[in-house]
């Protein structure tokens, strides 16, 4: 069984055991357990559910394992010829969570 969730505006397909390094979500700390409830699409044995746009009483739940930035990501600005140079660097924070199970009502 698996399923397509939506976690701060990025799709993800995920099933039981999977780790997703996604967006830092705010409030959440390693070992906590949080719940996805954004659910767009799921696949059992049954059969597929499409939600229009999300299902209703299906939910993904998931331990945080790790919060942290990923590595640095540099931006330059240059113009040939009249000196100007600017160096900028950015490190974007993620959140690394294993799904633990997919709930249905």
């Amino acid at each position: 069984m698996y399923a397509i969730v939506e976690i701060q505006g990025h799709q993800y397909v995920v099933e039981e055991g999977t780790v997703v390094e996604h967006e830092l979500i705010r409030g959440a700390h390693p070992g906590e357990r949080v719940v996805f409830d954004r659910v767009l699409m799921l696949r059992n044995g049954e059969g597929i559910q499409i939600g229009r746009p999300y299902l209703d009483g299906v939910r993904v739940v998931g331990e945080v394992e790790a919060v942290g930035k990923r590595p640095k990501v540099l931006i330059q600005r240059f113009r040939p010829k009249k000196g100007y140079r600017r160096l900028r660097g950015h490190r974007q924070p993620f959140m690394r969570t294993r799904i633990v199970t997919i709930e249905r009502a």
